[in-house]
């Protein structure tokens, strides 16, 4: 047999003994960024208005807030709680790297260190810095492709690492979402020892706006049993002009 038919029958041999392509296609770098960065700005875009409910759960009792927020790029968060009663009028607002929480019963305005961005909003399983996005997976976080063993074929795996001079909690973040959108569908957070604490579920995907969101995350915590908090989008409007007013310390008392 001369050297041309065995090159010949070897590539015959091996285009039936493998299922798939020698060099599977996979997300450049470039593809990673971008699809960190949609999930960075999937509920903010330029602006954001938003109509949502939050349901807290625990073994002992549950309630329900509703909000409504405002967002202006990254760095401007505004959150006023219309129901029930008992939490109405309070509100939030965060200017760049400061985050203030205006509570009526008492007429103060309390701002926030940053020591105080990990604690709990309102009693529920989401942080301040939750709420407000502080943090950034684009600029805070390494990130970078994975495969894990239980790996599933429609869905993209990347694994957020905090930078070296970023002072964020978690030592790492996992994230799936859907290879064919890049919508996100879980997220698990890891403390510095490896440690699962918390899954995030994206849930009930809707359209607002002509922008494809899943409109219901689901945080448990792993740590306490029983417990989840769950936020609802009931509506939501993005690229449309929201007033710089709102972005303010004034209208934090005003809650307008």
């Amino acid at each position: 047999m001369n050297l041309m038919k065995t090159i010949g029958l070897t590539l015959l041999f091996l285009a039936f003994a493998v299922p798939f392509p020698l060099f599977a296609e996979t997300p450049s770098d470039t593809d990673v960024k971008a699809i960190v960065k949609k999930i960075d700005e999937l509920y903010r875009s330029k602006t954001s208005s938003a109509e949502m409910e939050m349901q807290i759960v625990t073994p002992h009792w549950e309630r329900t807030l509703t909000l409504k927020a405002w967002t202006q790029g990254m760095d401007k968060t505004f959150i006023l709680i219309t129901s029930p009663k008992k939490e109405q009028g309070i509100t939030t607002l965060r200017l760049g790297n400061e985050m203030w929480n205006y509570l009526p019963n008492t007429n103060k305005v309390m701002k926030i260190p940053p020591s105080m961005m990990m604690g709990s909003w309102m009693g529920s399983d989401f942080t301040n810095d939750d709420l407000v996005k502080e943090s950034s997976m684009l600029d805070d976080y390494d990130y970078q492709l994975i495969t894990p063993e239980d790996a599933k074929a429609d869905l993209l795996y990347i694994q957020l690492t905090p930078k070296a001079d970023v002072p964020i909690v978690w030592g790492k973040l996992i994230l799936a979402v859907k290879a064919s959108d890049y919508i996100p569908v879980w997220q698990q957070f890891y403390d510095e020892k490896g440690n699962l604490m918390r899954v995030l579920n994206f849930k009930e995907i809707k359209q607002f706006s002509g922008k494809k969101i899943p409109s219901t995350m689901e945080m448990i915590p792993q740590n306490k049993e029983g417990h989840k908090t769950v936020v609802r989008y009931l509506n939501a409007e993005f690229d449309s002009p929201v007033d710089d007013t709102i972005f303010t310390l004034r209208n934090l008392r005003k809650g307008r």
